[in-house]
C-alpha cells in the first residue's frame, strides 16, 4: 500500500493485479458479468491488505511428518458491513477470505438534490470485541461513508476498530471522511482526480451499483 498523497488516513493499493483489474472495470464496454467478477476479485486482493495486521497466536498441529507450532488468527473478530447496494459485491469478495465473518448492512441512497444520504436500513451483528470493515465501491462526496461510520460509532464501535474499503476515492470524499472521522483508515484501489458538477467521480467508473446489477 502507498501513501504518496496528502491524506494520512488513506492507503492506496498499487499492486499490478489490482490496477489491471480496475482498468478493466473502468472500461464502459465491460459487461455486467465481468464487472461483478472483477469487483469480487479486487475486494479479495484489497482484503489481503486490510487484514494484514490481524493478531496471530501459536497453534500446535500435527502434520503427516511431525508436530509443528504454526500461527492462527487470534483475538479480533471481524464484521463486514456493505453500504447498500453497491457494497454487496465487495462484501462477497471479502467473505471468500474470511468466511466466518459476521455481516451487517447499512442501506443509504443519495438524495439527488442535496447529495446527502438517506438511510433506509441498519442491521448490525453483535459489536462486542469485533472489528468492522465498511465496504463501498465509491467514495465520492464522502457523505454516505461518513454517515455509515457514525452509525457504527453510535452503536458503540470505537473508531480505530472501523476501516473503510473502497475501489475509487475522490479527494473531496477522503477529506470529508477525515474531517468527520480522523480515526478511521481508508483503503482504496485508486485516488481519482475530482468530482464533477453532479458529484460523480472523475474519471471514475460510472454508477457502480447500476453496472454491478445491470440497472439504469
Amino acid at each position: 500500500m502507498a501513501n504518496g498523497h496528502k491524506f494520512v488516513n488513506l492507503h492506496v493499493a498499487e499492486h499490478p493485479l489490482i490496477q489491471h483489474k480496475l482498468t478493466l472495470m473502468r472500461d464502459q464496454s465491460t459487461t455486467t458479468q465481468n464487472f461483478r467478477q472483477l469487483l469480487r476479485e479486487i475486494a479479495m486482493l484489497l482484503g489481503y491488505e486490510i487484514t494484514r495486521d490481524l493478531a496471530l497466536a501459536p497453534r500446535q498441529v500435527t502434520t503427516p511428518l511431525a508436530e509443528h507450532e504454526g500461527r492462527m488468527i487470534s483475538g479480533k473478530k471481524l464484521a463486514i458491513v456493505p453500504i447498500l447496494r453497491a457494497g454487496l459485491g465487495m462484501a462477497d469478495g471479502l467473505l471468500e477470505l474470511v468466511p466466518n465473518a459476521r455481516v451487517g448492512h447499512i442501506g443509504c441512497y443519495r438524495d439527488h438534490e442535496t447529495k446527502r444520504p438517506v438511510e433506509y436500513l441498519v442491521k448490525l451483528p453483535d459489536i462486542t470485541g469485533r472489528s468492522f470493515i465498511l465496504v463501498d465501491p465509491m467514495l465520492a462526496t464522502g457523505f454516505s461513508a461518513t454517515h455509515a461510520v457514525s452509525v457504527l460509532k453510535n452503536a458503540g464501535v470505537a473508531g480505530p476498530r472501523i476501516q473503510l474499503m473502497v475501489l475509487v476515492a475522490a479527494p473531496e470524499g477522503v477529506a470529508e471522511l477525515h474531517r468527520a472521522h480522523p480515526d478511521v483508515a481508508i483503503y482504496a484501489a485508486a485516488l481519482d482526480q475530482c468530482l464533477d458538477e453532479n458529484a460523480y467521480i472523475v474519471p471514475g467508473l460510472g454508477d457502480a451499483g447500476d453496472r454491478l446489477f445491470g440497472t439504469a
